[in-house]
């Protein structure tokens, strides 16, 4: 197997899940543990399957056949989270400043300044809610890093986004995965989620700010 087909089996890893589970049986919870701790440590692997592959993983386990355990699989994948996004904070607290003055080609710049945008607006929350958005999952931590979001609040953000986000998408995986139109559309329906939760926060944001401002006149 060469480089490109081994990138390849890496990038379309949530597809090929299944043939892996039983191909190597319980040797995929080292697999999945290593794509979900590459995806949340390095801002150079935005790319790797993360909502997919929880999903698939979860639906996985419901199969009475499979080798997996939806709990210890949750259990890994939320200790994976936890330590890669906290490996991303230290990075960005050391190298952040110098990665947004120069133009890298290894770093998507465009969804690192999206997700730093994103950070100025929401705050810590970004931690949490960045979990549910492709790219801007990978950045979050490094960008919470530079910004110099202080350690004890990062960590709090990032232990509930792990658990938040690993819980619901290996659950809804192990419950509904079956179900061919989740199965199919399940960024729209992830992105559905983050419409929920995100909502609810603007709209309060924009009626203190209303409040703030008829008080002032």
């Amino acid at each position: 197997m060469d480089f490109m087909q081994l990138f390849d089996m890496i990038l379309h890893v949530d597809k090929m899940l299944g043939s892996f589970v039983t191909q190597y049986g319980t040797l995929v919870y080292v697999i999945l543990f290593a794509i979900v701790f590459c995806e949340t440590a390095f801002v150079v692997f935005p790319f790797l399957p993360g909502d997919s592959l929880l999903f698939i993983a979860g639906a996985l386990c419901a199969n009475a056949n499979s080798p997996l355990n939806v709990w210890v699989l949750i259990a890994l994948l939320v200790i994976a989270s936890i330590t890669g996004n906290s490996i991303n904070y230290w990075i960005g607290s050391l190298i952040g400043h110098k990665v947004i003055e120069k133009d890298y080609r290894w770093i998507d710049r465009n969804a690192l300044m999206k997700t730093h945008m994103f950070y100025e607006k929401h705050g810590g929350k970004t931690v949490v809610l960045a979990r549910f958005i492709p790219l801007v999952r990978t950045f979050a931590p490094f960008v919470a890093g530079f910004s110099e979001m202080t350690h004890k609040t990062f960590q709090l953000y990032n232990v509930l986004g792990a658990f938040l986000w690993v819980f619901s998408v290996v659950l809804a995986g192990y419950y509904f995965g079956n179900i061919p139109i989740l199965r199919d559309h399940l960024n729209t329906v992830v992105l559905i989620g983050v419409a929920a939760a995100v909502v609810p926060v603007v709209l309060g944001g924009l009626w203190r700010l209303f409040r703030g401002s008829k008080k002032s006149s």
